[in-house]
């Protein structure tokens, strides 16, 4: 099943280039175009780097849920369903795809912000923690994704479902401080679950103060994978079971 999903997003070429294209177009925006109006104490590109590799793993999840959706809606999972396969496998070959395109997007985005001026200061123990907590995020991610593609009806509302994984980090500190946002906004975006995982990252690249931003974050992403896969197998388990 991991072959099979991976074939289908090497071959799905449109939805690869597109989890890569936008991630790299925002990127550019905010560097180039808003970034010299933006104050964050520190050169801009090196602030919001962090918070685009958030954005590219969630554009990759989100295509997870169409993927999953049209294995759903087309037959495909009738025709499993007659050999002798453990649901789990179906879902988990869809989440191993995802990691593999989410890995490569996310590599081809750090060369692209080396590229515009971006100086990671973190040392090799640094990235490797950095890569591990994104790994952990985007694994936790796809699953939720995957159970989001379960319930849709078609590849259409797939989409509509995960839109809010990309609309969250908009919300968060990915872009600006939380303290320059209006006072109503700034407890969602200091609460959340995005805004710690991204705090967590750009400290171990930039070298900026953690603080509990590191606890927090392992705590949201492991909370956020345990939910994800129980949702998904279950979801999985009650619509193939009817």
């Amino acid at each position: 099943m991991i072959d099979r999903s991976v074939r289908l997003a090497r071959r799905n070429v449109d939805t690869l280039f597109a989890s890569i294209l936008l991630p790299l177009l925002m990127m550019a925006l905010f560097v180039y175009v808003f970034g010299g109006a933006i104050n964050t104490g520190t050169e801009y590109v090196n602030y919001v780097v962090p918070g685009i590799l958030l954005l590219t793993t969630g554009y990759g999840a989100a295509s997870t849920a169409m993927v999953v959706a049209d294995d759903m809606n087309t037959g495909m999972i009738d025709r499993l369903r007659s050999l002798p396969i453990r649901s789990f496998a179906v879902l988990t070959g869809h989440v191993v795809a995802s990691v593999a395109r989410n890995a490569a997007s996310t590599a081809i985005v750090i060369l692209a912000s080396l590229a515009m001026g971006f100086r990671p200061g973190g040392g090799v123990i640094d990235w490797v923690a950095a890569i591990g907590l994104l790994l952990l995020y985007v694994v936790a991610l796809s699953w939720l994704a995957a159970g989001l593609g379960v319930i849709a009806k078609t590849v259409e509302s797939a989409s509509t479902l995960s839109f809010f994984m990309l609309f969250l980090p908009y919300l968060s500190s990915a872009f600006v401080p939380p303290d320059s946002m209006p006072k109503w906004l700034q407890p969602i975006s200091e609460h959340q679950p995005i805004t710690p995982v991204i705090e967590t990252v750009r400290s171990l690249l930039t070298g900026t103060p953690m603080g509990n931003n590191g606890r927090t974050a392992l705590a949201w992403c492991c909370g956020l994978l345990l939910f994800s896969v129980l949702l998904a197998t279950a979801l999985y388990r009650r619509r193939t079971s009817r």
